[in-house]
């Protein structure tokens, strides 16, 4: 485990290409970006931008062409060795369930990976899991195909949380829910956030989301990242991403939320 200190993720001088028969495109280019310990961090940025591009380096899914990614202290490379999901979890954009397993066993999934714990031992952490994510113990036996869209974001959630890692991987985990599933969602993340100590990078294109949980944004264009702070000191940036993607109707209307009573779980 790293200092408290030290960043949970360091990006430095990053360069992403993706090569094709006829050219070279490069989608990141001198990408800098840090993460600090207990941030909710959003990522935002225009369509092709390369937003879980940086997720997957930061998984060491994609090895970036230049530059280092540092997570938790040790090169991203090294996150698919033994033991990489008790130290990140990752949320997929549409839960990612395996369809012929029951609710319980999705996120008993990893547990059982390892194979380092009884059986009856990874059941009852498995449910302790489920019930976290604010979901009844009757729906343990549920297939995925039963569950709405708001129930296949949580049990997916608690799949990502059942190893306890202190880093968690969003990718847009709102999207596809109503407005008031995704508001609960969001009121879910942010009360584990807080009572477990996590660290959080999420990548959003939903404003809505955006303002209700993000401590600091990144945002990504022209290759790199040019802007990050607080949601106020990132809206007051003169980019033309920038004030096109918050300043709109949309994003001041989401940007009000800011000043209204947090939805209860």
């Amino acid at each position: 485990m790293t200092p408290a200190s030290d960043p949970i993720v360091h990006i430095e001088k990053l360069w992403s290409v993706f090569y094709s028969a006829v050219r070279a495109a490069v989608i990141h280019k001198n990408l800098d970006l840090t993460v600090q310990a207990g941030e909710l961090m959003s990522i935002v940025g225009g369509s092709g931008s390369g937003k879980t591009v940086l997720l997957r380096q930061i998984l060491g899914l994609e090895k970036p062409a230049r530059g280092q990614v540092t997570v938790l202290g040790q090169p991203a490379a090294q996150m698919g060795a033994e033991g990489a999901a008790s130290r990140v979890g990752m949320l997929f954009q549409h839960g990612a369930l395996f369809s012929a397993f029951t609710v319980l066993e999705n996120i008993a999934f990893p547990l059982r990976e390892l194979g380092t714990l009884p059986r009856s031992l990874v059941h009852d952490v498995a449910m302790v899991k489920l019930q976290m994510v604010g979901l009844d113990p009757a729906q343990a036996h549920k297939m995925p195909a039963d569950l709405s869209g708001g129930m296949v974001k949580r049990v997916a959630l608690a799949r990502a949380l059942v190893m306890d890692p202190p880093l968690l991987l969003l990718d847009e985990p709102t999207a596809g829910l109503d407005p008031d599933s995704a508001d609960a969602f969001c009121a879910l993340l942010r009360s584990l956030h807080r009572e477990l100590s996590l660290t959080v990078l999420m990548v959003t294109h939903d404003l809505d989301t955006l303002f209700q949980l993000s401590t600091r944004i990144a945002v990504v264009a022209e290759r790199h990242i040019v802007a990050v702070g607080t949601p106020a000191h990132v809206m007051a940036c003169k980019h033309p991403f920038v004030h096109e993607f918050f300043l709109g109707e949309r994003g001041q209307r989401a940007a009000s939320l800011l000043h209204k009573p947090p939805a209860a779980v």
